[in-house]
């Protein structure tokens, strides 16, 4: 299984960026993964905005892969059962995992309705604090899958 995590916008401070950087690493232990920025959409209305940028990302999904949507109105799943999704599609060898981080104004209706939509929380991150929260969780769920102690 190969793994791809897009999202709208530059990661902006050192700090996310050596934070992304790290866990990514970490998650290239066990497969591979690839990261995607697509640029922010500026001086539109807010649906243009997202339908411009949700294009954007459309280009970067395979054909076939299973995507995933960060979004707020999205199910939460604790770590193990993030775990467990991950397992399965890995274990199934159906292709691309895919994970979406929508712009300032998320995604398209259109766009969200082409994928499983998952909250990492009812709270509100800032999109830099978001990318790193969602490797963090996908390098969690690789570590109990392979019963390491990451995860107490």
């Amino acid at each position: 299984m190969k793994l791809r995590v897009l999202w709208v916008g530059k990661s902006k401070d050192e700090w996310v960026r050596e934070a992304l950087a790290d866990y990514a690493g970490r998650i290239r232990r066990y497969c591979p993964l690839e990261l995607c920025e697509v640029r922010d959409e500026k001086g539109a209305e807010a649906e243009e905005m997202r339908r411009r940028e949700c294009e954007r990302l459309e280009k970067q999904i395979p054909a076939g892969a299973t995507l995933v949507l960060l979004d707020e109105r999205g199910s939460q799943m604790d770590s193990p059962e993030l775990a467990a999704f991950i397992g399965a599609k890995r274990d199934a060898g159906t292709g691309e995992l895919v994970f979406a981080v929508g712009g300032a104004y998320g995604f398209s209706e259109e766009f969200r309705s082409r994928g499983r939509l998952l909250s990492l929380s009812k709270m509100t991150f800032t999109h830099q604090m978001v990318r790193i929260f969602l490797l963090e969780q996908i390098y969690r769920a690789f570590s109990i899958l392979n019963k390491e102690p990451y995860h107490h």
